[in-house]
């Protein structure tokens, strides 16, 4: 709140009394420490090594063991809703996050916006005198607010923080990623082949940020929160990182959970009676077809003695680039504790280490090479898997391991992300690391806790009150509890007493130590929530919850079910999703723009996320182009949209026109053209004709190539049904910029066109090419 001017006003400025208080920039208080929040991605229980697992990471260690390790905090399940928690203390219902940004629904629970009402931490601490940074994924946005036509008040800029650097969606490509600095999008510094990836370019600006404020304002503290994309899908690293661990899994994800819960066992990471549930707890049951199934099908698990020797050849190798990744982030993550070290500002820095939510299940039964093969329905292929073995973690697939893998890194407990009822998708790694504020070093910690409790901890360790006003906006109350009182008392009691959960038709709620779970598996496409049954366990005395309590206890079950609604009141937590994901991802949802016929497109601009492009998926579609070639010929790309994994463009070479449709990365379609590309003012265009679908969504017809108003080169095509890359690869004109779309050009991305464009015409309303031609000579006239 602005301070009040007590000053003094008179006719003549000599006359008068200035008073600068209400117009000085906030202090922060006196000794106040930096805040180093370091969120992981989709990291399980048991890949760390100072969780026991078989993963080494240092760094990460080194944290843990000169600070605080906790064996039982708690996120949502997944990606945005926990970050939200993370980052205000409210409960992800409550910020309107109940699944991901991309899969709102339109309620107060899930609408992709955060309210102002449940302000960031960046929010409250840059008006408390600290400097706020953020670094990687953000995934608090709803996707049409992702594009530079739209509102930046849900971006990272709008949301407190000083300076951004990384993407706005949920997951991107590592060594070609959709990169945003502050508020517009920019190209990576350097190119794969140059050494690029992701995880260094952040920590770099990670550095640069911190320098740079610090070289004019050394005592001022920073807030910095700093999310690399690892270790979500696509799992993409270095290859000397991902030789580093050659055959250290090929025992399988089934003795990996073995030899791994011996080691939590030693370690006290868990108690000394722990016991493994089996590789698939809900049953081998799957839904569809049998009604009674509580997983769907991606959820069931290969046991690893029923593999091929080609499919454990393959499984292994995707553990093995999944722990390269890992390391290599740990190895980052190193270069920054470093840096604060060196500088002298690591003895006064709270430093916070958390995963998002459990290891994830989204490769399914079999892993992938090409992740955008599961969002088009379409299934991934052995063999072609095997042919890309030596590809795994390069910039030539988009890779993520079989669900096995998510078990196995989730030792000892049930399920994985998506799954809020059991611990394998909600109870995840938590460090923190503070020398000035840690007595008690190396300590485990089993006080239980949650991601709500961690906003309330940053503020009573700086030593502030969440504030009843942030730029304007009356807050609601935090809703977690600060964890400090354990800094100082490892063996203090706990002082949390309850906790509820809920995604993608999953439910919980803990209660003084006690778990009541709903047996509903997620994204079935049925509801019936009334008729679910409810297990109980005394998660005290049993974290890997394989002891149904359900019969000897009724009343205490009936006591937690009664208070998981009266929680879920309280925190927006209705209504429940029951839909399928081809469902939830089919929603109609608010665009900036209503979709039209008719695009029109200019060289020069930044790249046009997927989400508000235009949209050519199972219906015919026209593209012209009006160019210029110069005496002596041109080539380079015309037009592009998607990338290796799946998309299409229209380009020159060697003299032709030539148009590429690579269907989900496994099928480049190419059809040229018959004759050269003639100097001058020239139309280029292509038109596919679509003949019929087989199957749903899939569509195949006629591509046409057109040289003004010739037709000169033809050819059959398919189209895919779904997006051309999960997190939307964009559309660009005169140029492919990062991953291309086929592997035919010549050289490397960006294959930038030398000649002229003027413009390019994209039409889908189904309407001759002839049309679209005509239209294209009119523009040239009026040119």
């Amino acid at each position: 709140m602005t301070k009040p001017f007590k000053g003094v006003i008179n006719l003549d400025i000599v006359d008068s009394v200035p008073d600068w208080e209400p117009f000085k920039q906030p202090e922060a208080p006196e000794g106040a420490p930096n805040v180093l929040y370091i969120c992981l991605d989709d990291v399980g229980f048991s890949a760390m090594s100072c969780y026991g697992g078989l993963i080494d990471t240092p760094n990460i260690d080194k944290l843990a063991k000169n600070g605080l390790l906790y064996t039982r905090f708690h996120t949502t399940a997944m990606c945005s809703p926990t970050r939200s928690c993370l980052l205000t203390g409210r409960n992800h219902t409550a910020n309107g996050m109940a699944c991901v940004a991309e899969c709102t629904t339109g309620f107060p629970n899930s609408n992709g916006h955060i309210p102002f009402e449940c302000a960031t931490i960046a929010e409250v601490l840059s008006e408390r005198g600290y400097n706020t940074f953020m670094l990687g994924k953000w995934h608090l946005c709803p996707e049409d607010e992702m594009n530079l036509a739209a509102t930046k008040r849900n971006w990272p800029v709008g949301r407190g923080f000083e300076r951004f650097y990384g993407f706005l969606g949920g997951e991107t490509h590592q060594f070609s990623p959709d990169l945003v600095y502050d508020n517009h999008p920019v190209e990576q510094p350097k190119s794969p082949e140059e050494g690029y990836h992701f995880t260094d370019d952040i920590t770099d600006k990670a550095i640069s940020f911190i320098a740079d404020a610090k070289a004019i304002a050394p005592g001022k503290p920073f807030f910095m929160y700093y999310c690399p994309g690892a270790t979500h899908a696509p799992h993409h690293a270095p290859k000397e990182w991902i030789e580093k661990y050659r055959g250290k899994f090929d025992m399988g994800y089934e003795k990996y959970r073995e030899l791994v819960l011996e080691r939590q066992k030693k370690m006290g990471i868990v108690p000394k009676n722990t016991e493994m549930p089996p590789i698939n707890p809900l049953g081998d049951k799957t839904y569809p077809p049998d009604e009674d199934g509580l997983i769907m099908p991606s959820d069931y698990t290969k046991p690893w003695d029923s593999l091929s020797d080609d499919e454990k050849k393959l499984y292994r190798r995707m553990a093995e680039v999944y722990a390269g990744f890992l390391a290599h982030t740990d190895h980052h993550v190193g270069r920054l504790i470093d840096y604060l070290e060196k500088t002298g500002q690591l003895d006064n820095t709270i430093v916070i280490v958390v995963s998002d939510n459990g290891a994830s299940p989204e490769g399914g039964p079999d892993g992938s090479v090409n992740e955008n093969k599961f969002c088009n329905g379409i299934p991934d292929d052995l063999q072609e898997n095997l042919a890309m073995l030596d590809e795994l973690g390069g910039p030539k697939t988009y890779g993520h391991y079989p669900n096995g893998w998510a078990m196995a890194f989730n030792t000892p407990f049930k399920m994985f992300k998506g799954h809020a009822s059991f611990n394998g998708g909600i109870c995840d790694p938590f460090i923190v690391h503070w020398p000035a504020g840690i007595k008690d070093k190396g300590k485990l910690l089993d006080q239980y806790h949650h991601c709500v409790d961690v906003a309330p901890t940053i503020y009573e360790c700086i030593g502030i009150d969440m504030p009843e006003m942030v730029k304007g906006y009356p807050q609601i109350p935090v809703e977690g509890q600060s964890m400090k009182y354990s800094f100082d008392d490892d063996k203090a009691p706990g002082i949390k007493q309850i906790q509820f959960y809920s995604m993608l038709g999953t439910r919980g709620l803990w209660y003084k130590g006690w778990k009541a779970v709903a047996r509903h598996g997620r994204l079935l496409g049925k509801g019936g929530f009334n008729e679910d049954e409810w297990e109980l366990y005394k998660v005290d005395e049993d974290i890997s919850e394989i002891h149904n309590l359900a019969d000897k206890y009724p009343e205490k079950l009936k006591e937690l079910i009664n208070l998981w609604f009266n929680e879920a009141g309280k925190y927006n937590g209705l209504p429940l999703e029951s839909r399928s994901t081809v469902t939830i991802l089919g929603t109609e949802r608010p665009q900036l723009v209503k979709a039209r016929d008719r695009y029109i497109y200019y060289p020069g601009g930044s790249e046009i996320p997927e989400s508000v492009a235009v949209n050519t998926r199972n219906r015919s579609y026209e593209m012209a182009a009006e160019v210029v070639i110069p005496k002596g010929g041109a080539e380079g790309v015309v037009f592009s949209h998607g990338s290796l994994f799946g998309g299409h463009a229209l380009y020159v070479k060697d003299g032709k026109l030539k148009y590429c449709y690579n269907f989900v990365g496994s099928l480049e379609q190419i059809i040229e053209s018959e004759v050269d590309v003639p100097a001058g003012e020239v139309i280029l265009g292509a038109e596919f004709v679509k003949d019929r679908e087989e199957p749903k969504g899939t569509a195949h017809g006629t591509l046409n190539l057109y040289i003004d108003e010739k037709k000169v080169g033809a050819g059959q095509i398919k189209t895919q049904p779904g997006k051309f890359a999960v997190g939307g690869e964009g559309l660009n004109v005169g140029l492919d910029a990062a991953s291309p779309v086929t592997e035919d050009y010549p050289g490397s991305s960006p294959f930038a066109f030398t000649g002229t464009i003027k413009h390019v015409i994209i039409d889908v309303s189904g309407e001759p090419y002839a049309d679209l031609e005509m239209e294209a000579l009119a523009m040239m006239k009026r040119e």
